[in-house]
């Protein structure tokens, strides 16, 4: 049996998170004696040094502590996990689950999530926190949401996913626009149009790169960094625009009509994906979640999703 302990780790971890023995200890409403009175015991029992205790310059872990920090942030989560199964007798999937959604998708994807946690596994303690493609990934990867939904697109290393549906652009224009007559509307036929570009990574990026494949400069006339407000200006005849996301109504908010129309010839889509860390064991929750979403990515597409999950 280890001579170590869970509270041992737990106050390492919290050390090296808070960056001095002090803010670990305020964070864990215990006193600065005894999470060094058990570091120095935890260092005894493992016969090494974990960390360099620097006098008002905090702590440094040596290069043995890393390691072990590493490891007991892993144990300790599966201890907690552990916990919580057994408190159901592992009957029903219990504890939390922090899913984070970029901005745009989340209206037509996130409820579709919520009420099937409701419905299927209702002690699951669902949290879902919107963002920019840029912000998710990275909050992932510091460990302050299991899993997050975004496109495909400028994804930083260390992540896993799977593929919900893809999502091919289409071109918005005013109902009253003469191309709106047409079934689908070529980017060349359109660069000398108004152009109102959705500045919002990675949407920028995406629409940009699609005139640059087909050999074409956009006339940007505006630029906007919310995407009901560039429906809107195109409703009222300020310009087109090129966008991803589909709500299910062709109106805007005041409910001025709009014409949707697909790109032709056909472009590369755009892919929504469920992601995680690639070095983090998914919770039972999560694992769930995924599982469901990959299995139903129809109902989470605007273009083919029915009124909600069977």
């Amino acid at each position: 049996m280890p001579s170590y302990t869970l509270r041992q780790l737990e106050y390492l971890v919290a050390v090296a998170d808070a960056g001095s023995i002090s803010a670990a200890a305020g964070s864990l409403h215990v006193t600065p004696t005894a999470v060094a009175s058990a570091i120095t015991e935890l260092e005894r029992t493992l016969h090494t040094q974990l960390m360099v205790r620097r006098k008002a310059h905090g702590v440094v872990l040596t290069p043995t502590g890393t390691f072990l920090y590493n490891r007991a942030t892993t144990l300790l989560r599966d201890a907690g996990e552990l916990q919580l199964a057994t408190a159901s007798g592992g009957a029903e999937l219990v504890g939390p689950l922090v899913l984070g959604c970029y901005a745009t998708l989340a209206p037509t994807i996130v409820p579709t999530l919520t009420r099937w946690v409701a419905e299927q596994h209702p002690s699951i303690d669902l949290t879902v926190v919107t963002g920019s493609q840029a912000e998710l990934p990275h909050r992932l990867l510091a460990g302050s949401l299991d899993l997050a939904v975004g496109y495909d697109m400028g994804l930083p290393a260390g992540l896993d996913s799977v593929v919900l549906y893809e999502a091919p652009p289409y071109v918005l224009l005013p109902e009253d626009h003469p191309a709106a007559s047409a079934e689908s509307v070529s980017l060349a036929d359109l660069a000398a149009e108004p152009m109102i570009l959705l500045n919002f990574p990675p949407a920028q990026e995406h629409t940009l790169m699609l005139y640059a494949d087909a050999g074409v400069t956009p006339n940007i006339v505006q630029r906007t960094t919310d995407f009901e407000l560039t429906r809107s200006l195109v409703a009222h005849g300020f310009g087109y625009t090129i966008l991803i996301q589909r709500p299910a109504s062709p109106t805007t908010y005041d409910g001025t009509a709009l014409a949707v129309r697909e790109i032709s010839p056909s472009v590369r889509p755009a892919v929504v994906r469920m992601m995680w860390p690639h070095d983090v064991r998914l919770t039972d929750r999560a694992s769930a979640l995924v599982d469901f979403a990959q299995m139903n990515g129809h109902l989470l597409d605007p273009r083919t999703r029915q009124t909600g999950p069977p």
